[in-house]
Order: C-alpha cells, then sequence, then structure tokens
C-alpha cells in the first residue's frame, strides 16, 4: 500500500487537471516552444556526450574482453542492448495512455529506473583486477538495470516529445539535437581514446564510465526542465487484459502500420552482427586499443551528419526516406565489413554504421507517432518498439549461432542481406504514414 501511494505521488496522479480546450493547449506548447527546444536539446546532447564513454559497439565489447574470453557475454551484451530499451515499452503503454502528463515517468521514475544504476558500471572496473568475474557480473546487472530502466520510461518520453513538438517540426528538433549531441559525443571518444592510450587498465575504465555517470545525470537535470502541459484523459480505461486482447483487432485494421511492423522486424534482424565489428577487427588485426576510441568517434561523426541532414529533409518528405537510407547504410557497412581486406576498411564501415544508426534511431521513433491519433500513441509506440526489440534480442542470440559454426564473414554477409531485404519492402510494401494525414489533422484538432 505504502509503495502504491509512493508511485500515485511520483506520478503525480492525484494533481487536479483544469479542463482546457485544444486551442488552449496548442497555444501552451506553443508558447513554451523555445524552452522546450533548448532544454531538451541540452539533454539530448549531454545524454549523447555521456554514452560515447560507454558505447555498446565499441567500449562496452572492449570492455568485456579484458575481463573473458569468451563471446557469449559480448553476445549477450548486444541481447541487452537491442531489447532492453525497445522491449518493455508495450509492457508500460496501457499505464502511459492514462496519464495527463508523461514528464512525471520520465523524470520522477527515470530517475532511479535509467541514470542511477551507472554508477554501478562506473563501480565494476574497480573489481576488475580482484576478480574478474565478479566485475562482470556487477558490469552486466548494472547495464542491464540502465537498459531495461530506460525502456520502462521510453513510451512516456516519446509521447511527452510529440506534445510538446509540432509534428511538422520534430524532424528538425531531432535532426539538430543529435548533430550536436553525437558531436559532443565525437569529443568523448577522443577523449576516451587518449584515456585508453595512455592509463592502464582497469583504471582508463573507471574514469571513462566515471565521466559517462555525471553526464547522464547532467542530462536528466535538463530534461527535468522539461514544460509539458497536462492533459486530461480522453482515452477509455480499459484493464490490462482488454489492452492485450484488443492488440490483434489494431494489428487487422491498420495494414500499413502491421506492414511497418514487419519491415521494422527485419531490419532489427539485421542488426546481428553489429556487436561482433569491434572484436572482428581486434581479432583479426590486432588493432591498438586507442583504435577502439577513433572507431567510436568516425560511427558519431556518421551519426551526427545523418541526423542533421536528414532530420530536415524529414519535416519535408517524411520519415520513411530516413528508414530507407538507414538500411541501405546498414547494409552497406555489414557489407564492408564482409569483404575487408584490410583493418582500414572499417573506417568506412562505422562510419556507415554511424549513419545507419543516426537515421533509424530518430526515423523509427518518430515515424511511429504519424500513424494514429494522439490518444492511441502509447499503444502504438509500444507495439512498434516491443517487437523492434524482439528483433533486436533474437538477432545477437542469431550472430553467436553463426560464430559457433562459421566465421565473422557469414555473418556480416548475412547481416547485409537482411538490411538490403528491409530497404526493399519499405521502398515497395510500406507506403509513407504522412500520405494519409492521420497524425496532421489529428494534431490540428
Amino acid at each position: 500500500m505504502k509503495m502504491k501511494r509512493l508511485l500515485r505521488r511520483l506520478l503525480q496522479l492525484d494533481r487536479p487537471i483544469p479542463p482546457r480546450s485544444a486551442t488552449e493547449i496548442a497555444a501552451e506548447v506553443e508558447q513554451n516552444y523555445r524552452w522546450n527546444f533548448w532544454v531538451n536539446l541540452l539533454d539530448g546532447a549531454s545524454f549523447l556526450f555521456a554514452i560515447s564513454f560507454a558505447s555498446s559497439s565499441t567500449i562496452l565489447p572492449l570492455f568485456i574482453s579484458k575481463l573473458t574470453d569468451s563471446p557469449f557475454p559480448i553476445g549477450l551484451l548486444a541481447v541487452i542492448v537491442q531489447g532492453g530499451w525497445f522491449l518493455p515499452q508495450l509492457f508500460t503503454a496501457n499505464l502511459v495512455e492514462r496519464l495527463p502528463c508523461k514528464k512525471t515517468v520520465v523524470v520522477n521514475l527515470g530517475f532511479f529506473l535509467e541514470r542511477l544504476p551507472y554508477w554501478g558500471i562506473a563501480a565494476a572496473p574497480l573489481i576488475a583486477l580482484r576478480n574478474p568475474t565478479l566485475a562482470l557480473v556487477v558490469f552486466m546487472l548494472a547495464y542491464t538495470w540502465h537498459t531495461l530502466g530506460a525502456g520502462a520510461v521510453a513510451t512516456s518520453w516519446q509521447d511527452m516529445l510529440a506534445r510538446i513538438f509540432p509534428v511538422e517540426r520534430r524532424g528538425s528538433f531531432f535532426g539538430l539535437t543529435n548533430f550536436i549531441g553525437t558531436g559532443t559525443g565525437v569529443l568523448g571518444a577522443i577523449v576516451s581514446a587518449k584515456i585508453l592510450d595512455t592509463i592502464s587498465f582497469p583504471t582508463n575504465f573507471f574514469i571513462i564510465f566515471l565521466i559517462a555517470a555525471l553526464f547522464i545525470h547532467l542530462s536528466w537535470i535538463f530534461l527535468s526542465l522539461t514544460r509539458e502541459p497536462a492533459q486530461a484523459v480522453t482515452a477509455t480505461r480499459k484493464s490490462n487484459r482488454a489492452f492485450w486482447a484488443g492488440l490483434p483487432q489494431t494489428l487487422r485494421q491498420d495494414d500499413n502500420f502491421r506492414h511497418f511492423l514487419i519491415t521494422r522486424l527485419c531490419l532489427a534482424l539485421g542488426t546481428m552482427g553489429s556487436g561482433f565489428i569491434t572484436v572482428s577487427a581486434l581479432q583479426r588485426w590486432a588493432i591498438p586499443d586507442s583504435t577502439v576510441g577513433f572507431y567510436t568517434g568516425i560511427t558519431l561523426l556518421g551519426q551526427a551528419l545523418s541526423s542533421l541532414i536528414l532530420g530536415f529533409l524529414a519535416d519535408r518528405w517524411g520519415q520513411k526516406f530516413n528508414l530507407m537510407i538507414s538500411a541501405g547504410a546498414m547494409g552497406l557497412s555489414f557489407a564492408l565489413a564482409w569483404l575487408a581486406p584490410a583493418p582500414s576498411w572499417y573506417f568506412a564501415v562505422f562510419l556507415c554504421q554511424g549513419i545507419g544508426l543516426g537515421s533509424a534511431f530518430t526515423a523509427g521513433i518518430m515515424i511511429v507517432l504519424e500513424f494514429c491519433e494522439p490518444e492511441r500513441r502509447p499503444t502504438y509506440i509500444g507495439l512498434a518498439n516491443t517487437i523492434a526489440g524482439l528483433g533486436g534480442m533474437i538477432a545477437p542470440l542469431l550472430g553467436t549461432f553463426f560464430l559457433a559454426w562459421a566465421d565473422y564473414r557469414l555473418l556480416f554477409a548475412v547481416s547485409a542481406g537482411l538490411s538490403l531485404l528491409a530497404l526493399a519492402l519499405l521502398r515497395w510494401w510500406v507506403v509513407e504514414p504522412r500520405r494519409a494525414g492521420v497524425a496532421v489533422r489529428s494534431e490540428a484538432g
């Protein structure tokens, strides 16, 4: 009972919501647009700077490789990365639809679920010399806590952004935010490369993870300054049983969204080789640890450029175009890794990975918001991202399976094929949702 009261207080469920018209809410959104733009931009920049010191494709696999020779923990890390953020979102959608203010979940619960675990990640290197196995366990548990916690608040975060940014400005906001954020991330990658090169293990990783922990909490401070207009709940209250029972009907009624989900699953399966690219470079050419930091930098450079350019283009042409760019870039990245005759090719591999990741993350979030009316957004967000999360969890397991009886080249070839298949499905099977005008009409009231 005490826990329930605490949860209601954190979510501010007892706060009265004054009745307001759609016009009044739209006026408040416009009034706070500049403020929300800057505080959320600073949140994104700080957050991306933080995770450049804990990159799941470069820094974290390198740290794990220092603790064990087994490829299984690296495959497990990829499962956590791909599934942890996406998978929980459908399970929170029914609750989120009934909340008058989404910020309470993002800020109040997000501090404990998403931000606090980074101190456990920072503590893991301190245990590494004395007990590498325990250090690995502490690291994996803390990172799982962080990733699942981020997924638990992600539906609310996306719905909050949809409330405070009009549909015709979302792409440019995300593009500019990711450009600046990944730009600071490139700086972080350079710093992390210097730390890895000049400071011995495990002190180097402790410093890197400590910087990540500090800046991920700074981003939370900026996020907490968001001004979201509380809105009376119009969605019909459903029990969890009724909510889950209604999901098949949602999929049956919306053919285009169903096609999108299948394509998104294919795109997620195509990432099965992502977590193994750095390790393949280490094993094939014995590159120095500092080079891994530069791989992070080139990845972030690709993300920055694609986010800035494609973010502004999305406001004009829609998000499907960006997803097609993502699928093509990922396919090219894996093809280059498959055929690479020298380690220098991996700079192009990671540049294409960055372009693919940058456009996929932004477009993958934004396009879902345009498939439905505002009151259904949490359900659509949950469906899209949880299904993508399932694919993301299966993908690295498939990657580990391929490595058990083949080599990295076959893994990268299969990943390239799946990414290009997703590109074809997007081009000829999925219709740009903005053509139907559902989101635009509903946002206008």
